[in-house]
């Protein structure tokens, strides 16, 4: 059989025409051979974790590896920093861990979005603190899902209007490709996907960054072990 019989094969199969009399359109299907790779990377013998943190900072993302008990800390390092440049509030959206705050400066101000912030306040602030979703090992990907029921990850308009995301992301939320973090996700709710800071290119691949985003994304990694000692 061609290659081009081969397709239309399968073709006919998945629309159910040229199914033989008798036989069900989904049996049929689902007996067609897939001699496709289902996932590049298997967890069972694949990082997924360094992998991610490699793929993020192929993104020009600033990514630290960092222990769990060691994580409001790293907060606290990574907004202090921020403010040196721009002392105003960083926003938190609802249901931010407190812990992870624990150990901020009190020159640290934080303001929260409740009532929802305007564009303009948003732009003003220093950046946002976030969790996420999902992580993609295979492309380096961060998945915000908004709405009620996401603590911690807010409205969309919190993470593209701010210059600086500082974004943390548990060992546990990495999926090892685009196939096993949408398996994770409600396809009904809202969803943003991250791939390092903001940038573009023009004709002459002249990069320009925070066109439709931060300019600086910081990923705050807790490790497997780390996170296991939680």
């Amino acid at each position: 059989m061609s290659a081009r019989d081969q397709i239309l094969a399968r073709i006919r199969a998945a629309v159910g025409s040229g199914v033989p009399a008798g036989q069900d359109a989904d049996a049929a299907y689902a007996a067609l051979a897939r001699g496709y790779a289902p996932a590049h990377h298997d967890p069972a013998t694949c990082d997924i974790v360094d992998l991610f943190a490699e793929r993020a900072a192929d993104y020009r993302a600033v990514v630290e590896r960092v222990p769990a008990a060691g994580l409001a800390g790293a907060v606290a390092r990574a907004l202090a920093g921020r403010r040196a440049a721009r002392p105003v509030p960083f926003v938190v959206p609802p249901g931010l861990p407190a812990a992870w705050l624990a150990e901020l400066s009190p020159a640290i101000e934080l303001t929260g979005d409740d009532p929802p912030l305007s564009a303009a306040e948003l732009d003003r602030a220093a950046g946002v603190v976030t969790g996420c979703a999902v992580a993609i090992a295979e492309t380096g990907t961060i998945i915000l899902d908004h709405g009620p029921g996401s603590p911690g990850q807010g409205r969309r308009a919190l993470t593209l209007v701010p210059d600086f995301h500082l974004v943390v992301v548990l060992a546990g939320q990495v999926a090892a490709d685009l196939a096993d973090g949408f398996a994770r996700l409600d396809p009904a709710r809202p969803h943003t996907l991250i791939s390092g800071p903001s940038a573009t290119s023009d004709i002459e691949l002249i990069r320009v960054e925070g066109v439709h985003g931060p300019r600086q994304l910081h990923v705050l990694l807790v490790s497997p072990e780390q996170e296991a000692d939680r």
